[in-house]
């Protein structure tokens, strides 16, 4: 059973030893709470064009509440970024959509903004769901984001003088 022991030393990395069920429950909704800003964030990039734009409207809004919820500020970043950057191509508020479509014009005349986006979207898909995939993992495995970048948000009570 050499297997049964790589699965129970992951479960130990992953969930500190605890074994009880509501922590496998709570590791999954965090993924899957993710996974659902990844989309919020991929659907907003289709009507907003401007990266720097949408995440100064999104951050005060969700920075605050996934850190309420555990998730430190870095990882609230990389879901953003993923969720941005998988829809660029098939949005046509995207700067260099008028570029694309007259490259493409070069080789089909015929060409326009339905176009790009039927032959994009399969990519855009694929993408968006391995990223998802390779993110719902890296949280899966509990590993840090980069030195000094943990992927839980761990709030400091603030010391309060004693009168």
């Amino acid at each position: 059973m050499e297997g049964a022991g790589a699965l129970d030393a992951a479960r130990s990395l992953v969930l500190g030893g605890a074994e009880e069920p509501a922590a496998w429950r709570w590791a999954l909704a965090k993924i899957f709470i993710m996974a659902g800003f990844i989309a919020l964030t991929a659907v907003a990039n289709l009507f907003m064009g401007s990266a720097s734009a949408k995440w100064a409207l999104m951050a005060p809004i969700f920075v605050p509440m996934f850190m309420i919820l555990g998730y430190s500020p870095e990882l609230t970043q990389i879901a953003y970024r993923i969720g941005d950057s998988v829809t660029n191509i098939i949005s046509p508020m995207m700067s260099y959509f008028a570029l694309i479509i007259a490259f493409l014009q070069r080789y089909e005349p015929k060409a326009g903004i339905g176009t790009v986006i039927a032959v994009m979207l399969p990519y855009s898909v694929v993408f968006m769901l391995g990223w998802t995939v390779l993110f719902s993992a890296w949280m899966f495995l509990g590993l840090p984001i980069g030195p000094g970048a943990p992927l839980e948000y761990i709030p400091v009570a603030p010391e309060m003088a004693i009168p």
